[in-house]
């Protein structure tokens, strides 16, 4: 879960236990140690605690702090996950069937879809 490795990352660069940052946080060391290795989810509270505690944004502990830009003339506003980044990268090292998604995405998706049910 990219919470978890994200939280831990920026922890462990901040010189911080989990229990120095559950005390810092108001929660546990258990909890802290749940939220590092997926077995927990921090809840919304939480979450903004623990970015404001280590300094990042809580778009940068969920993963969304891409921000997308321009396609010509069109600007887009939002993000984009790392995992979509790195599904992206993976398809253009087949780039036939990255050229064959591309051509129809919607005829692509609504086909794969209907072989994985």
């Amino acid at each position: 879960m990219l919470v978890g490795k994200r939280l831990k990352n920026l922890r462990v660069e901040a010189q911080i236990s989990q229990q120095e940052l559950g005390n810092m946080i108001g929660v546990t060391k258990v909890s802290v140690c749940g939220y590092e290795n997926g077995t927990r989810m921090p809840s919304l509270e939480t979450l903004v605690r623990l970015a404001d505690t280590l300094g990042a944004s809580t778009d940068y502990l969920l993963g969304r702090e891409i921000p997308v830009v321009c396609e010509d003339t069109q600007n887009y506003v939002g993000c984009i996950s790392e995992s979509d980044i790195e599904f992206i990268q993976e398809l253009k090292h087949n780039p036939i069937l990255y050229n064959k998604i591309i051509k129809d995405i919607k005829r692509t998706v609504n086909t794969m879809n209907k072989k994985f049910k």
